[in-house]
């Protein structure tokens, strides 16, 4: 048994390696995305932890720096200067710990008599396609966009163009609302440098570190720009109703994955994936409360029909009825969960899983 451990862990980890060298974006891009991301939505831990990974895999104090600093003119200057304090805290504590951090060197300075307004349309024209753009409706916006974000900011050379969209198209990403500026700086991105291996793999970055909602906007924008059908999946905010953990001790009872986040009371918050639901089961002795939260989803009765789960949707399911419960086939599901009425000697009796059969039934 020991050995076959070690088999398994020495495969995992291959596995992982072999993953991350199949990955056109480098280890600092993947870095600059998350740190993106979290400065947009003002997620404060978060930034601190990606940049602090960021700093020990590549990343320079300069590169995070310049990435946060060019950020103000898509997120303001509130979420910037936050964001950059917090760089300042984790590099101070990096080296107080005694780690080595690469500050990186910073941009070259202008030439004199630098014109920025000419430089700053050249770097647009390129972005735009070739395409020389004016909007004409607010010239000064105009002015500001040609001369300042990209004349004055863009050009600084210690981002590449490539870069700082890889920065731009993720902090977009991480904002509701920004659909065209999405798809706009996608293409832009493509102008830029950024190879489309590269824009395809910044929605599973953003999924796995960042959020399933920042990943499907950009997956929206990709299919829109890439001219290819998108199905989008009804997301959640887990900022109002806790994820929580993988739900690995109930796994086995489950089609698909599902999160646990007790709460006060005795009561729980069950995330369900997309096609995510549970066995057939009957609860003994005791009556089960659900509440929906967030999401859609399906509640069913053996030998009924389902009925849907929408926020706000309660059931009181009665002891000895058979049942399950989950997510729909296109949206996460969250609903609360407790017993009432509990007799003694309650239990769960878990039977056989939901087929694919009844399952794609639900409309």
């Amino acid at each position: 048994m020991k050995h076959i451990t070690i088999a398994l862990t020495a495969l995992l980890i291959l596995t992982q390696h072999t993953k991350a060298q199949d990955m056109a974006l480098t280890t600092r891009q993947q870095a600059l995305i998350t740190i993106a991301a979290h400065e947009a939505s003002g997620n404060i831990d978060g930034l601190r932890a990606a940049l602090d990974e960021g700093l020990r895999h590549g990343l320079t104090v300069s590169e995070a720096k310049e990435a946060l600093s060019q950020l103000y003119a898509y997120t303001g200057f509130p979420r910037s200067l936050n964001a950059l304090g917090t760089l300042q805290q984790v590099v101070d504590r990096c080296i107080q710990s005694g780690l080595h951090v690469e500050q990186g060197r910073d941009a070259d300075p202008l030439p004199t008599g630098y014109d920025a307004l000419a430089a700053g349309t050249e770097v647009q024209t390129r972005l735009c396609g070739g395409k020389p753009f004016t909007y004409t409706f607010a010239p000064q916006t105009d002015y500001y966009l040609k001369a300042h974000l990209f004349g004055d900011i863009f050009v600084r050379n210690n981002l590449s163009f490539a870069d700082r969209e890889i920065v731009t198209i993720s902090a977009i990403a991480a904002l509701p609302g920004c659909a065209s500026q999405l798809q706009a700086h996608v293409s832009g991105a493509r102008n830029m440098g950024v190879t489309d291996q590269e824009l395809q793999e910044i929605p599973d970055i953003l999924e796995s570190k960042v959020g399933v909602a920042e990943a499907q906007r950009l997956r929206s924008a990709l299919a829109a720009v890439f001219h290819h059908q998108y199905a989008p999946i009804q997301t959640v905010d887990f900022n109002i109703w806790p994820k929580g953990q993988p739900n690995t001790a109930y796994a086995r009872y489950f089609t698909g994955n599902s999160y646990l986040a007790p709460m006060e009371g005795g009561m729980a918050n069950v995330t369900f994936e997309p096609r995510c639901r549970n066995n057939w089961h009957i609860h003994h002795k005791q009556v089960q409360v659900l509440i929906c939260v967030s999401g859609r989803g399906w509640y069913q009765e053996w030998g009924k029909d389902a009925i849907p789960l929408t926020p706000g949707t309660v059931i009181a399911i009665p002891a000895e009825v058979k049942h399950w419960h989950g997510a729909a086939r296109d949206s996460w599901m969250q609903h609360l969960t407790y017993h009432k009425d509990v007799q003694p000697d309650a239990t769960n009796e878990w039977q056989e899983p939901v087929t694919d059969e009844i399952y794609d039934k639900l409309k």
